[in-house]
């Protein structure tokens, strides 16, 4: 599993209007095939920032992401939008099909 986490710091004017912009993008991410997940979270603390988790079943499907026309017509919009380059976490983890359920907590019933 290719797991990617992104934080973005967009332009104050964006802020409210950065899931609409972004969510043609989404849509189609969270339609390739390869995907496991394509999750976005705004931060608590600054409005102007936003948390994107993303997972890939393999290399080759991440690959199949960024080579895609929907990954360049993403980046195309979100560039006038962002106000700071994005930090990225990118890590290949093996043997990874996803989530695992936390251990340490569970539901009261």
């Amino acid at each position: 599993m290719i797991f990617i986490a992104v934080r973005f710091t967009v332009r104050p004017e964006y802020s409210d209007r950065w899931l609409t912009l972004v969510d043609d993008f989404t849509r189609a991410t969270r339609a390739e095939p390869g995907n496991l997940f394509y999750d976005w979270s705004r931060d608590v603390d600054d409005p102007d920032r936003f948390v994107l988790l993303e997972a890939f079943a393999d290399a080759e499907a991440g690959a199949a992401h960024v080579g895609s026309d929907h990954f360049r017509a993403g980046l195309e919009a979100m560039a006038g939008a962002i106000a700071t380059t994005p930090e990225i976490i990118n890590v290949d983890l093996p043997d990874r099909r996803g989530w695992d359920a936390m251990a340490e907590l569970t539901p009261r019933a």
